[in-house]
């Protein structure tokens, strides 16, 4: 066995599969001198393509999900192409960190989510070896009702995570709150912000500007109109229903089409009765179905916005947010879209309103597309706010994650 480097952290860290969001962040770390970054996951269904549930379509990404970092795929026992608590189902994590073929053990794991037995089962690996755990996931204390046995069983279960686990690594405030209530005060706490690649977006949004003309032309808007955009998936959770609704709010008079365009980038279960929903308004023919579209293309569609808006109900963070903030975009988005506390102060970088209230809603949309200038001052502070909260932020708070959790300084 080589000798390790005393100066380098081994860092071993275990996700269900490639995931389009992270694989930046992950080339990003692995560029650290000093971070010996290795990526197990359970699965490759996500490069080999697969059906989203929530899009209702076959989704291959565009963008490179394994380059730039060292990777590997743990031999499966069970993969059925879907991430679930007992799906996908690996072996061989014990010995990989404990060291293999010759190579050193790990210094620290790094787990994203808790609730799968892959999870469990490494997290359980890393205590029996030794080696610190830390722990980065979405959860928030916004959840779903319970009964009081279910509660009493969850915590249950968190008193027995908290011996596994030696860090957390939150993504957000809310995220923050619901460590705090389960794992106590007292559990070593780095932020991570829940970012995006800024600089590729920034970058893309630019790029996508001379084409804008041929855009609106493929699409038929008159450049004149202001553009409301939503992208994302077309499930019930997403509550696209309520822009609908909202939308035709907008119409100054019975019959009279609003003055901007409605333009939904997406695919999903309830595309169909959007369509018929946008049809019942009246006003279908200033509405835009434009269906899935995939990493690379979106920049050109938050180009072409004048305002985005999210109305979703549980959403536990809502990475779409920070992409739009990044093309200088002002963003409206419900009081339950998990990213609002950190990225969106009402009538700063857009607007925020309580979740469900469609009137609420249209008006939101009345204060961004109003006055003239609005939507465009909202925008240049999305766009300074979206640029403390990146990559940078997230290898700073992992470095603090591993020298609270191992007491070793990586400078």
């Amino acid at each position: 066995m080589e000798p390790t480097n005393p100066k380098v952290i081994r860092l071993a860290y275990l996700v269900s599969h490639p995931i389009q969001y992270q694989a930046p962040l992950l080339r990003r770390i692995a560029q650290e001198p000093d971070i010996d970054l290795t990526v197990f996951f359970g699965s490759d269904f996500s490069v080999r393509g697969y059906q989203d549930e929530g899009f209702g379509v076959d989704v291959k990404w565009d963008v490179p999900l394994l380059d730039g970092y060292k990777h590997e795929f743990l031999p499966a026992l069970i993969d059925r192409k879907v991430s679930t608590v007992l799906r996908p189902l690996s072996r061989g994590v014990f010995s990989r960190l404990k060291g293999h073929k010759g190579e050193p053990g790990f210094d620290v794991l790094w787990v994203h989510g808790y609730a799968s037995a892959n999870s469990l089962a490494a997290m359980l690996a890393a205590k029996a070896l030794g080696v610190p755990v830390l722990l980065r996931a979405e959860s928030w204390l916004r959840d779903r009702k319970r009964s009081g046995l279910k509660l009493a069983a969850k915590d249950a279960f968190f008193a027995m995570l908290r011996q596994m686990v030696d860090g957390v690594m939150p993504i957000g405030t809310l995220n923050r709150e619901y460590w705090q209530r389960y794992l106590g005060h007292d559990m070593p706490m780095s932020l991570m912000p829940y970012s995006v690649d800024n600089r590729y977006f920034q970058e893309r949004s630019v790029a996508a500007r001379p084409g804008r003309s041929a855009l609106q032309a493929e699409l038929g808007l008159d450049p004149t109109r202001p553009v409301i955009l939503f992208a994302s998936k077309l499930t019930g959770r997403k509550q696209c229903t309520d822009l609908v609704a909202a939308y035709a709010k907008l119409s100054p008079a019975p019959g009279v089409a609003p003055h901007p365009y409605l333009v939904i980038v997406g695919d999903g279960e309830l595309r169909a009765s959007l369509e018929k929903q946008a049809e019942e308004t009246g006003f279908k023919s200033e509405i835009r179905f434009c269906g899935f579209k995939n990493q690379s293309e979106l920049p050109k569609y938050f180009e072409l916005a004048t305002v985005f808006a999210l109305p979703s109900r549980h959403e536990p963070w809502g990475l779409i947010v920070n992409e739009v903030m990044n093309a200088g975009k002002p963003c409206i988005v419900t009081d339950d879209v998990g990213c609002q506390p950190d990225l969106i102060t009402d009538g700063v970088e857009g607007c925020v309103f309580p979740t469900g209230d469609v009137p609420a809603l249209a008006d939101a949309l009345r204060r961004v597309l109003g006055s003239e200038g609005t939507a465009e001052e909202m925008g240049r502070n999305a766009l300074a706010r979206i640029a403390r909260w990146s990559f940078e932020e997230d290898v700073q708070g992992l470095r603090s994650a591993i020298q609270k959790a191992t007491g070793k300084f990586v400078a």
